[in-house]
């Protein structure tokens, strides 16, 4: 018993250690934007700026609602009170953008800290990949109102019209990928083979990396449970499609919160003019942010942004100023959380 309780100190020593020196890097190579940032602040009306204080914790309260209104439905599943529901989407929020880890990190903290509630890990994946499936679709929906708003009014320049099919093509690829996933989830044969097929290449992979030292990392019965669950949580999504109905619609609000926040930024510094051209370059960054671990997406953003017309200086100066004052306000609102929610933890 003693040896188990130290195992497990030393183990969240070592997280927190870790997401520490993390969100250290991540400062670091941030310190020359967030240098250009304070310069810039002068420039924006301050007024406007405040009003991101309550549309980001709103914002983390709407992610939070995407899976809690899921598993409410779930009689296995333990209560969450409102304040849970805040305090986790402010954890996870923290882990999505402080930490360089692209989805994977999200996923993996959301998974541990749902356990005590009864969520299995099969169950959070399953719920992980359903916000990023209906927050990729309402990004698809937005970016063809916008083209087609951009479009109608001639504000894109016949040089730049190539972006457009790269645009839907794009997220058409993320939604094809999608389907794929649930294609496989929905049909128990179907995810045991991939199971058996992950098995064996993470094997075939571990092999190559220790030359032949260790033959053998993950447990096929363990891989098999793992997916079975999550195919579980998708047959019964399938079968009571009243379930999806609450998290839908906090997943469009959701979506519509993370324009507001760059929309926010682009009003205090006076051009109102840039929601059509924010709408394309946020579905294009998004994308970016769910297949790349980390640095790309304020990259899309603004290219996207500068390639239908907005000016080099004004589309860097919206990106970045999000960017810092977002990830500063993350790292504030939920480090505190985050630390105790791993020193709390049995």
């Amino acid at each position: 018993m003693v040896k188990k309780k130290k195992l497990s100190v030393s183990f969240k020593t070592f997280l927190i250690v870790l997401t520490a020196i993390l969100v250290g890097f991540v400062v670091y190579e941030n310190r020359a934007d967030m240098v250009e940032t304070f310069e810039h602040l002068g420039q924006t009306n301050g007024f406007v700026l405040l009003a991101l204080i309550p549309e980001q914790l709103f914002m983390y309260y709407a992610c939070g609602q995407i899976f809690f209104s899921y598993l409410k439905n779930r009689s296995n599943v333990k209560k969450f009170s409102k304040k849970e529901i805040f305090r986790i989407s402010t954890e996870l929020n923290f882990v999505n953008h402080a930490v360089p880890a692209g989805g994977v990190g999200g996923l993996a903290f959301l998974t541990y800290r749902l356990l005590p509630f009864n969520v299995s890990a099969g169950q959070a994946s399953f719920l992980y990949i359903f916000r990023y499936a209906i927050t990729t679709v309402i990004n698809y929906l937005q970016a063809l109102i916008a083209i087609f708003a951009l479009f109608l009014f001639g504000l894109v320049p016949m040089e730049a019209q190539w972006i457009i099919p790269v645009a839907l093509l794009m997220n058409t690829g993320v939604f094809v990928g999608l389907s794929l996933i649930v294609y496989v989830a929905s049909s128990k044969k179907r995810i045991e083979f991939f199971a058996r097929s992950i098995d064996k290449l993470t094997d075939i992979f571990i092999m190559i990396v220790t030359f032949g030292l260790k033959r053998r990392i993950l447990h096929y019965e363990k891989v098999k449970n793992y997916f079975l669950d999550i195919y579980e949580s998708v047959k019964i999504a399938r079968e009571n499609k009243k379930y999806l109905k609450s998290p839908i619609l906090w997943g469009i609000i959701y979506s519509l919160c993370e324009i507001g926040t760059y929309y926010i930024v682009a009003l205090s510094l006076g051009r109102p003019e840039l929601l059509a051209y924010i709408m394309v370059g946020e579905a294009i960054g998004s994308v970016f942010d769910g297949i790349v671990p980390y640095g790309l997406y304020e990259l899309g953003m603004a290219g996207v942004m500068i390639a239908l017309g907005v000016d080099f200086p004004t589309a860097t100066i919206v990106t970045v100023m999000t960017r810092v004052i977002t990830l500063v306000f993350t790292i504030v609102s939920g480090s505190v959380p985050y630390y105790k929610a791993i020193k709390d933890r049995k």
